[in-house]
């Protein structure tokens, strides 16, 4: 998952219209790093979306305060000797907020749409798993043929293509959460909108002030809504992290998942233990345009990758709150050790000599400069990291000019293949299984900014599908996969991720995890 960073009367009025209140009370001001591009399960990748869509709607399954695996829709499920027929049995209390019980359909249809290739959908590809769905994305068959059916209103069976151990935490992701047919058919792009979207989890869409706020409101259909304690969460965009800081300083803000990271020493002096700062499983990194001279040729990336100083980064740049990274897959993982760059233990000066000698044997050097356009979007620590290695590419002869936009833009160019060299990419574990991170290179994926197209990888990926019964010999072969992915360079890697977020006293019931996930029907203020 892409990694991205005034008062309430109005709004509090409107959502007490919407959900049937007088009024909201207890209120969650949320610092949520970007602006939505959506808030259509199936067209949204940005971590600042999931964090909404996440109290919006609810899968089958669900992540909890901690970040664990708990039942959502589904309040059971048998999985068959073969590993590859899951069964859901869902709750009888299951309601959409317009008040139609959710049903078995309701996800055969979101399952069909996700991989419809008119839906446009960035993470079809993650859900290949499922029997015929990639087959349906790549339009040889009808949505309709998706290994997915209802036996019954309240039991749905899931058939897989092999044994896939992360296929319940796959279920947690946005993708795979049901939508509301009729809905979706009567408003057509407009049913996400305010007014028009009906969901299935612990709030409901109030308004969405574009580049403001989005506000939600507590559900009372929703089958727990009796432990939930918010009456609404007011999700703030906070590009700039140092306004941010300011906002939360004067109470405008109760948390945010951003830092300022060149100031933290101060900030943990200022916020004491509001200050939340831990390994978090994601990796930061720039893709680089392999179609395009003279990115296609592999000892220019190399040049460029080891040119890169990531220990500076982490330590200057990011002060330890994030660190140095060699491979895509971070560490953490059980079972499963990611395969490094072989220059990984090469002392930083042998690495620049290295870089150099490649430059001037292809003819690049004082009068004849390499020329690198680094694109990122607005974020002051991406800023600061960009400069950083603008500087170091800088001793070696080579310029680079940073391209810096709003994150939709930034990522519609790349999405969508536009004209770059360098391009900031960030990624978050969707589940805690490294397939997730090793995905960005499959040539089906759409997050394969670099567009790197391997037989070697992509034949490797596949036998790790099939050998989901062998759990050693999967990870030996996605193993393999990263290495060949690692020394072709199709990305480069830069740093793994830390959370880094400051969060009120007042907030109960926010939790750490690796994940970074934080469901507002968990938390509360005082």
């Amino acid at each position: 998952m892409k990694k991205t960073l005034f008062k309430l009367t109005a709004a509090i009025a409107l959502a007490g219209m919407l959900a049937g209140a007088a009024s909201a009370e207890m209120v969650w001001n949320r610092g949520n790093t970007c602006e939505p591009e959506s808030l259509d399960p199936h067209k949204t990748s940005a971590v600042c979306e999931a964090n909404i869509l996440r109290d919006l709607f609810e899968g089958l399954v669900m992540s909890d305060a901690r970040g664990e695996l708990i039942p959502g829709v589904a309040e059971s499920w048998t999985i068959s000797p073969d590993g590859t027929v899951y069964a859901f049995k869902l709750r009888s209390d299951a309601i959409w907020s317009n008040g139609d019980p959710v049903t078995a359909d309701d996800f055969v249809y979101a399952l069909g749409r996700l991989e419809n290739p008119e839906t446009g959908a960035e993470y079809a590809s993650m859900l290949y798993v499922i029997k015929n769905a990639e087959a349906i994305n790549t339009g040889k068959v009808k949505p309709e043929t998706i290994g997915a059916r209802g036996i019954d209103a309240k039991t749905l069976e899931i058939t897989l293509n092999a044994p896939t151990p992360y296929f319940l935490e796959m279920l947690t992701h946005q993708a795979a959460y049901p939508v509301h047919r009729a809905t979706v058919e009567k408003f057509g792009p407009e049913w996400p909108k305010a007014g028009n979207l009906v969901s299935n989890g612990a709030f409901t869409l109030a308004d969405w002030i574009p580049n403001d706020h989005v506000t939600i409101v507590r559900n009372p259909k929703f089958h727990d809504a009796e432990t939930v304690k918010l009456d609404a969460v007011k999700f703030h965009p906070t590009k700039d992290s140092l306004t941010a800081m300011k906002r939360f300083e004067a109470g405008e803000l109760d948390s945010n998942d951003d830092l300022p990271t060149e100031q933290l020493t101060e900030l943990r002096a200022k916020f004491g233990n509001q200050i939340h700062v831990g390994p978090y499983l994601g990796i930061y990194y720039y893709a680089i345009k392999l179609d395009k001279e003279p990115w296609n040729n592999p000892k220019i990336r190399r040049a460029i990758s080891l040119a890169i100083d990531r220990d500076y980064l982490a330590e200057k740049v990011w002060a330890n709150t994030m660190f140095a990274a060699y491979s895509m897959v971070p560490p953490g993982i059980t079972g499963y050790k990611p395969y490094q760059a072989g220059y990984a233990g090469t002392d930083q000066i042998a690495r620049e000599q290295e870089a150099a000698a490649i430059l001037a044997d292809l003819g690049y050097g004082p009068n004849n400069p390499l020329k690198a356009e680094i694109r990122i979007y607005n974020s002051d620590n991406n800023q600061n990291t960009a400069v950083a290695i603008q500087e170091q590419l800088r001793a070696l002869g080579v310029e680079a000019s940073i391209l810096n936009t709003d994150v939709g833009t930034h990522y519609g160019i790349m999405e969508q293949g536009g004209d770059f060299d360098l391009g900031l990419g960030g990624w978050i574990a969707d589940y805690k299984d490294p397939e997730t991170f090793l995905a960005l290179a499959r040539k089906a994926s759409g997050n394969n900014f670099s567009h790197y197209s391997s037989s070697a990888f992509e034949r490797l990926m596949d036998e790790a599908a099939t050998a989901g019964g062998e759990p050693e010999k999967r990870m030996q072969l996605l193993a393999q996969a990263e290495k060949v992915m690692i020394d072709d360079l199709a990305f480069i890697p830069l740093l793994y991720f830390s959370y880094h977020n400051i969060v009120s006293s007042r907030i109960k019931g926010w939790e750490e995890n690796a994940l970074d996930v934080h469901p507002s029907r968990f938390v509360l203020i005082e």
